[in-house]
């Protein structure tokens, strides 16, 4: 039957007295298989075209009004006729479900972005036909889900589910349940697709491509996204899929998740990393084999954005998995190589994501440093000592001021990890932070504020080698600082009453490391020569060391 017909025929009977009832010498209504079918040629002949002509649109409305108008019962029940009782029930509902696939694959490929073959990218200009398609593809997916989800929803509110090899065919409500599940992973491959702010979207395509992923969520009866994706804690804990949609987005994506498509695919990375960054514990564990290998190919990747994007997505793995499976089949250590090479690279960002994962990711690998038994005493070499010394050689010889930024900001969280074993990089640790100190970095001095919290940090658990030399050198630099900052104007108030603040702390520390030799050198300051600014915090100094 051809399909405008039929739409006829089903408005007519939706419009009737008894909704999907025609009189006894009609034609009946063909299979649902037979009809989704038909959609799908038509649709697939279309698809190819690169502009959103009158014929595409139109296939794409007959399938959107197919969805809206036809009644549930008949959309979800699978071939019964003659030449196909012979078939096992499951059979036929498996058909179904594959001709239901088959058309939203064919749909969502109405809107698909235009095939990439380098790893730079196409200009936007060859995308400017895919917002409006997208719109037409979300609109009609929409009316999917809406059929889907009544039909799931008289199940009691099961949702998404599948089902077992074992398990009896549907009987009618649960039937939408299960082609919910068979359809949701395409259906959300596409709309995070468009929800995303790519050059391939606009601001109506966004809108259509929310409004699925929340009828996504509705259709299933989950919470919210986390939810849809990662499924119930029960059905996580007993080893199956359940609910979840994860697993089939996985699926979906697994061909393009190659050393060589991955790059190309600008979508695929899209969704894999929204997908990723969704999952928490204890859901992520069930899928580390497969997400841990291709964020390794992105960090991988010599784009930045690419390389980024990676080193997130192992961030975030190493933060939603247990320790102990980290380390099964040298995962943790995998992922430490691959991560500590991006120390040598000049990329701002990049440094940021690493240094920061490095901080979780080492805790996986091995103890803090400071944490030893009496029998590993003298404390042999990490690493943590590996990361902190290629840390320090950076910061020695980097002279872009973004960079010491970074560097300076992360030192700090370094220091108190390795707590008395800092002792065994003091002599770097003590140029690094002369340097850092005498260098200005306005507006916010952001350095010079990071290496005093390093400075405040080392001190107290360094304080057996503070010798007084160290101790005349950090007191220089520190007086120094309080009259760099005292005659610098283009400070603001607070910026230097923060740094003020954190000097007198230092100077404090430092006092207690010499045992009161600084109080008495601070004592001989001559008044005449320092600014009211400095001499306030001076003697903030020495009435916190008489306290």
């Amino acid at each position: 039957m051809d399909l405008s017909s039929l739409l006829c025929r089903l408005r007519v009977s939706s419009s009737s007295a008894r909704p999907f009832h025609l009189p006894d010498d009609s034609q009946p209504f063909p299979p649902i298989t037979e009809v989704l079918r038909q959609l799908q040629d038509n649709l697939s002949g279309v698809a190819q075209r690169d502009d959103c002509d009158s014929e595409k649109v139109s296939a794409i409305g007959q399938a959107e009004q197919l969805f809206k108008i036809a009644d549930s019962h008949w959309l979800t029940s699978p071939d019964d006729s003659d030449e196909t009782n012979d078939a096992p029930a499951c059979a036929r509902w498996a058909a179904l479900a594959e001709a239901y696939v088959g058309v939203v694959r064919s749909l969502t490929r109405c809107a698909a972005l235009p095939a990439c073959e380098a790893d730079s990218g196409l200009p936007d200009s060859l995308y400017r036909d895919v917002p409006a398609g997208a719109v037409l593809v979300c609109s009609a997916l929409c009316s999917l889900l809406g059929c889907l989800g009544l039909a799931g929803g008289e199940a009691g509110g099961q949702g998404v589910r599948e089902a077992t090899q074992d398990e009896a065919p549907p009987t009618g409500r649960g039937a939408g349940a299960l082609l919910l599940a068979a359809v949701a992973p395409l259906c959300c491959v596409f709309a995070v697709t468009h929800s995303q702010e790519q050059p391939w979207t606009d601001a109506r395509s966004r809108e259509s491509a929310g409004h699925l992923l929340s009828s996504l969520v509705a259709a299933g009866r989950f919470r919210d996204i986390p939810h849809f994706l990662m499924g119930d804690e029960e059905e996580s804990a007993g080893g199956g899929r359940g609910r979840a949609v994860f697993g089939g987005l996985l699926d979906v994506l697994q061909p393009n998740l190659t050393k060589d498509l991955l790059p190309q695919c600008a979508a695929v990375k899209v969704v894999f990393s929204w997908a990723l960054l969704q999952m928490s514990r204890p859901f992520l564990s069930h899928h580390l084999p497969r997400v841990v290998s291709p964020s390794l190919l992105l960090s991988d990747h010599y784009r930045p954005e690419n390389c980024i994007l990676g080193i997130r997505c192992l961030h975030h793995i190493v933060l939603q998995t247990s320790a102990a499976e980290l380390r099964q089949y040298n995962r943790a250590e995998v992922v430490y190589q691959a991560l500590y090479k991006h120390l040598y690279t000049t990329n701002g960002p990049q440094i940021q994501l690493v240094l920061a994962c490095f901080l979780d990711l080492l805790l996986v690998l091995e103890k803090p440093p400071s944490i030893s038994g009496p029998q590993e005493v003298p404390r042999k070499p990490c690493r943590h000592d590996d990361v902190v010394r290629l840390l320090l050689t950076n910061m020695e010889m980097e002279h872009k001021v973004a960079l010491r930024r970074i560097y300076a900001a992360a030192l700090p969280q370094y220091i108190h990890r390795l707590r008395v074993c800092a002792c065994r990089h003091l002599k770097r640790l003590e140029r690094v932070l002369l340097s850092y100190l005498e260098v200005s970095d306005p507006p916010q001095e952001s350095s010079r504020s990071s290496a005093l919290e390093a400075l405040e940090t080392l001190l107290p658990v360094a304080w057996p080698r503070i010798d007084q030399r160290r101790v005349g050198v950090f007191l220089q630099c520190l007086l120094r600082l309080l009259v760099d900052l005292s005659s610098e104007s283009l400070l603001s108030a607070s910026i230097k009453e923060k740094l003020n603040n954190q000097t007198a702390r230092c100077l404090t520390l430092l006092n207690h490391c010499s045992h009161g030799r600084v109080k008495s050198l601070l004592q001989l300051v001559d008044s005449s020569c320092a600014s009211a600014a400095v001499l306030r915090c001076l003697e903030t100094v020495t009435m916190a060391t008489e306290r």
